[in-house]
């Protein structure tokens, strides 16, 4: 028996899947999650499951961030992108995460089954538009960048990347260890170098040449 869980905001898509699911005694849905923090939640129940198939645009949590957290935590569970978005970008920050598949909601029940079965078996299925976007990822990492060279160090990244979830600069300093002060300090020269004003300019600009 291969156990499932899903990831799924939308309840008429998580129907459709669990449908094709059902054609096949040998898959077993153990749960569902209709966003990423309510399926780290659940997992954290039962993390018994063999195969996640995950949805990347969700409330609360997206997918890529769900992703990654099941992979630091449960590196044995294999996860699957099963998304309607083809978005190059999507897909790289999926495989960075951890992703060990990524197919498209439109494909089939047989399909689907075949994927979750090559998934356990080494495998690492994709649909066919999704394999040949990642070809030309491959030959190309950075498509949409510009080429600019900001000269940010890896700190000011990761403190950008921090600001771009929300959080405050308290929050910024306990998790990467440093002081509010050189939070602040941090942010003063990403606006310089980045020449913005703000943070919702300096997120926009960073996410718009592929920074974070």
């Amino acid at each position: 028996m291969i156990r499932i869980a899903i990831a799924e905001d939308n309840d008429f898509l998580a129907h459709s899947i669990e449908e094709k699911l059902a054609l096949f005694p040998e898959l077993k849905v153990e749960f569902r999650g209709r966003n990423g923090a309510e399926l780290i939640g659940l997992l954290e129940a039962d993390h018994g499951v063999d195969v996640i198939l995950m949805d990347i645009q969700m409330p609360e949590m997206d997918g890529i961030k769900a992703t990654s957290i099941v992979k630091q935590k449960y590196p044995q569970i294999k996860v699957i992108m099963l998304t309607v978005f083809d978005d190059e970008d999507l897909i790289f920050r999926a495989i960075q995460a951890g992703a060990d598949g990524y197919l498209l909601k439109d494909e089939g029940a047989e399909k689907l089954q075949k994927g979750i079965v090559e998934i356990l078996d080494g495998g690492a299925p994709m649909s066919a538009p999704i394999a040949l976007k990642t070809l030309k990822l491959l030959r190309d990492p950075q498509p949409a960048a510009t080429g600019k060279n900001y000269d940010l160090t890896k700190r000011e990244i990761e403190v950008l990347e921090q600001l771009s979830k929300g959080l405050n600069y308290a929050a910024i300093a306990a998790n990467l260890f440093i002081s509010t002060g050189t939070v602040r300090k941090h942010v003063e020269n990403t606006y310089r170098k980045l020449q913005v004003h703000n943070k919702m300019e300096a997120v926009s600009l960073a996410q718009r040449e592929k920074l974070i």
